[in-house]
């Protein structure tokens, strides 16, 4: 393909091709969950006028003032959030990535079938700025030239996660683009740079845009290559979706692990304090539950499928605080390591990283997020958890098993990644000690 230039390319949008195509692969599969959400379950939605008010407000983007982060407890989850096709098995089928489809499917059946209740006009359009964007794991959503294109067509930002790959943890580039994501944009992808000739598109190279010069194109790994969302004024004060959780857990009694503190990250460093509105599931586990039989990679007609939005979060109100005493941490660490002032948005130093108190400010964070979360559990009339729950020592004691049926008579699911060990853990931030 040629290398000319489209003028719709600029820092304001993507060119109109891959605008194009993105609109397509989201309204097409928008299509197909919502029609296996009302034609295939028995859905119970709550809450969704106001979430489609917060939205419609959200219209315009040059009247936006802070970015939107929904997230979930989900019964059947993978380690982060993916997109995919539910009915994509002939065409995947036909390139010899059946394996690859059935992990993808297996591990994606809340997002993106939970926004198929979201009416189709929502996914209609050129325009990405009002729809949401997800954490896909690298080693399946982007294990292939043409899932990665599927997927950086849907949104979805490559995600490493810790315990399979050594790129992963809060550091990494994929939590810097959400972060910016939030924040008032457009931002260069620096320091996340690729090597120079990764930043065009080629055959080798096929998750940037082949219609546009821009220097747009950020790095997870050091010699791979992504379009960098955040690099367009478009995609500024976006809406970012998270699964907290990051690990399937498919408890009878509908309890949630802890959940990973890269969420934190999102809430303290974005530019403004996003709206937050917690959303819980219930049923998704019973349409790909993992104690499921043959066939296992189709998902289970005519279950029961609840959706509940919360309202929206007083955000400067629950985290006003905290993000003031993460400014206060920030500044003391900027005055002890004077290179560390001008680091990018989303950016850590290595100080703020393992600082003791950034890290029980981050603690402090996720468990406050995912109180917000059981507000929203209670309303279905659950009784509490045992705090323990949201501990992540308390999951340690699971024990070397992170597949299958669990002591507490729970089902695990951990796509293909190895059992973490508690160094790996404390380096991802996790736990110390």
């Amino acid at each position: 393909m040629s290398r000319s230039t489209d003028r719709s390319a600029t820092g304001d949008c993507p060119s109109l091709p891959w605008r194009a195509l993105s609109a397509t692969t989201i309204f097409g599969v928008a299509a197909l969950c919502r029609s296996f959400l009302y034609m295939c379950s028995r859905p119970e939605i709550n809450g969704l006028e106001s979430f489609l008010e917060l939205l419609e407000s959200r219209q315009d983007v040059s009247r936006r003032t802070r970015g939107l982060l929904t997230g979930i407890d989900p019964l059947y989850s993978t380690e982060f959030p993916c997109f995919c096709l539910i009915a994509w098995r002939t065409s995947i089928a036909d390139m010899g990535l059946i394996r690859q489809y059935r992990t993808i499917l297996a591990c994606t059946m809340d997002d993106p079938i939970m926004w198929g209740a979201i009416p189709l006009r929502w996914n209609f359009g050129l325009s990405s700025s009002n729809k949401r964007w997800g954490f896909g794991s690298h080693d399946i959503c982007y294990q292939s030239r043409p899932l990665a294109l599927f997927f950086t067509m849907g949104q979805v930002l490559p995600t490493h996660r810790l315990a399979h790959s050594p790129h992963g943890g809060l550091a990494q580039p994929a939590v810097t683009q959400a972060i910016r994501l939030l924040s008032k944009g457009p931002f260069p992808p620096d320091p996340h740079l690729p090597p120079p000739e990764r930043q065009h598109w080629s055959l080798e190279n096929i998750c940037v845009d082949p219609f546009s010069d821009l220097p747009t194109a950020y790095t997870t790994t050091g010699i791979d290559s992504h379009l960098a969302p955040s690099a367009y004024a478009c995609n500024s004060y976006s809406w970012v979706h998270i699964f907290p959780e990051g690990k399937i857990h498919q408890a009878p009694n509908k309890t949630m692990r802890y959940f990973k503190w890269g969420v934190a990250r999102l809430i303290l460093e974005a530019n403004e304090c996003p709206d937050i509105v917690p959303i819980w599931l219930e049923g998704f586990d019973q349409v790909m539950h993992e104690s499921r039989g043959f066939p296992r990679f189709l998902p289970r007609v005519g279950k029961d499928i609840s959706i509940t939005f919360g309202k929206k979060v007083d955000s400067e109100a629950v985290f006003g605080d905290m993000r003031r005493r993460w400014r206060e941490i920030k500044a003391k660490a900027e005055v002890a390591s004077p290179e560390s002032r001008n680091l990018p948005l989303g950016v850590l130093s290595d100080e703020l990283l393992h600082d003791e108190e950034a890290i029980e400010l981050r603690k402090e964070v996720t468990q406050k997020v995912r109180d917000l979360v059981l507000e929203v559990r209670r309303t279905r009339g659950l009784s509490d958890e045992d705090p323990k729950h949201g501990l992540a020592e308390t999951w340690i004691e699971e024990g070397p098993q992170r597949e299958g049926k669990m002591k507490d008579e729970s089902w695990s699911f951990q796509s293909r990644v190895q059992p973490c060990s508690l160094l790996q853990l404390r380096r991802g931030g996790i736990i110390r000690g």
